[in-house]
């Protein structure tokens, strides 16, 4: 037996001492993810101001810059965790966003800025798929689903300390130079981003100390791991996307056609908006995912079949990038709001928002998937109506909180939105997952997460720009929930039809040419 990508390693019990300590560092690397990811929440009102910027550019740099990159580069990244050393993966990938999070702190442009974030993007990508295999393979299936959750809880962690972390060391740091003579010249947004982005380098550093378990070579030597590699980022980095889909009968012409359509859109949008970054890079995700499709349906039919050619599937993919268009919006632009509309400081909303909007996300999550879990035993229609749930639910909170006419009553009604903003996170999870074949989950993992990364690259983004246009942040927000009906009548037919996908999908898968055994 082989460890892929790296030399044979001697086997380490599941479950034990050390699997238990990998665990824990894994922990912190998944905090620092989320902290690296978070912070920018809480530094926007100080971003703006040193740069310039507005609301709709700051949108970009939390949204479209990250997730675009983070989606695409995703898929590569998990594939290359299967074939190749994990650690050194995890140990790579925590040291580029680090380092990208230490350069976003020296940066004194919006284009600078912009780099960092994709950079950070494209690190963290790296991070869960090698982490989630590392995990399966030092814990026996009668504790994986806790050491699973234990590495889940550092994203819950990671958000709630990023913005008091963040605020307290922006105001710390300013009221300290207050009188000038910062070292390197250094603004408090600045040293925040050094503050969390140095200890990430140092982490990656004790990661590398960390043994790789031994397991089967998925396949043969070092050249075909990055030859199977550069195949992978080939199908989704234009222009070796038309070298990848060259070689499928038929798709070239589909894909030029594709690249031409996108780059019009995004030329069309830039000129009506002047958001050149955010059009092109939501047009460069749109047209590699595409791509990527391509190439999955000509590798892999029956998993395209079942994902992309069930219609209800397809209206829940959509509901979903809906939703969480509102949830990531609201998650990023309400701290910035406290700010504006009561003038606290950035260190006392990190504390009081950023801890509560953690707890209460997971919470959400939570009681979703329990109430999810519950609601599928007495219908095969449940999952989609805790989706349904959390749709109608979160806009009267959201009215209230903004309406609220004092911090205090702002602090105790955001944790609720975002309770009942997150609670179809793990049951739209699940309803997708039922619908396709064992083999096919990650795939459908990874679907599910391009969606999401379409809702996060576009409704953060659009409050900061519908605040520019009419000068209100509390309009911005408020303007999320103008997807709430479309989102609702999607889940509607979606829960009408996907049953059906779910009881079909052997037949389907086989029809697409699965091979029958598959079924057992």
């Amino acid at each position: 037996m082989a460890v892929a990508g790296g030399s044979a390693a001697p086997r380490i019990a599941a479950g034990s001492a050390y699997a238990w300590y990998v665990l824990g560092v894994l922990f912190l690397v998944y905090i620092l993810n989320f902290v690296d990811r978070q912070i920018l929440s809480i530094l926007a009102q100080d971003i703006k101001g040193a740069l310039g910027l507005g609301d709709a550019q700051i949108g970009f740099l939390y949204g479209t810059a990250f997730a675009i990159f983070y989606s695409l580069f995703g898929i590569p990244l998990g594939r290359l965790a299967d074939r190749w050393h994990r650690i050194r993966l995890i140990a790579l990938g925590l040291a580029l966003w680090s380092g990208m999070t230490v350069l976003s702190g020296f940066a004194t442009t919006y284009g600078q800025l912009a780099i960092a974030r994709v950079g950070v993007g494209i690190g963290e990508a790296s991070a869960s798929p090698s982490a989630y295999s590392l995990i399966g393979d030092y814990f026996a299936k009668e504790r994986r689903a806790l050491a699973l959750a234990i590495y889940s809880a550092g994203l819950f962690v990671g958000s709630g300390f990023s913005l008091p972390l963040g605020g307290w060391v922006a105001h710390a740091w300013s009221m300290h130079f207050a009188a000038g003579h910062a070292p390197l010249g250094l603004a408090g947004w600045q040293a925040a981003f050094l503050a969390v982005g140095i200890p990430g380098i140092l982490l990656a550093l004790w990661v590398t100390t960390l043994r790789e378990p031994p397991r089967e070579r998925a396949d043969g030597g070092r050249h075909s791991v990055w030859g199977a590699f550069v195949e992978d980022v080939a199908a989704i980095l234009p222009p070796f996307t038309l070298w990848s889909v060259g070689r499928i009968q038929g798709a070239l012409r589909r894909n030029v056609a594709l690249l031409a359509v996108t780059g019009a859109a995004a030329a069309t949008l830039t000129r009506l908006t002047g958001d050149t970054l955010q059009w092109w890079a939501l047009g460069l995700g749109i047209y590699a995912v595409a791509s990527w499709l391509q190439k999955l349906r000509a590798t892999d039919h029956p998993t395209h079949a079942l994902l992309f050619g069930a219609a209800p599937i397809l209206a829940a993919l959509a509901a979903f990038s809906l939703i969480t268009f509102i949830s990531y919006s609201l998650f990023f632009w309400i701290p910035p709001y406290a700010m504006r509309a009561f003038g606290v400081r950035a260190d006392v909303v990190g504390v009081m928002m950023g801890i509560p909007g953690a707890f209460s996300t997971a919470a959400g999550v939570i009681l979703g998937g329990r109430l999810s879990d519950a609601w599928r035993r007495r219908s095969a229609r449940g999952r989609i109506y805790v989706c349904m749930l959390s749709v109608i639910t979160a806009p009267p909170l959201l009215v209230a909180a903004l309406a609220s006419r004092d911090v205090g009553t702002l602090y105790v009604l955001a944790p609720l939105v975002h309770v009942v903003a997150n609670l179809w996170l793990g049951s739209g999870a699940a309803a997708i997952q039922d619908c396709v074949l064992p083999r096919m989950r990650a795939t459908a993992a990874a679907t599910l997460l391009i969606a999401t990364s379409l809702g996060l690259a576009l409704g953060p983004y659009s409050v900061g720009r519908i605040s520019a246009l009419t000068g209100s942040l509390h309009t911005g927000i408020l303007s999320v929930l103008a997807v709430s009906p479309l989102a609702l009548l999607l889940l509607w037919f979606a829960s009408r039809t996907l049953p059906e996908a779910e009881r079909s999908r052997f037949a389907r898968a086989m029809a697409a040419g699965e091979p029958a055994a598959a079924r057992s």
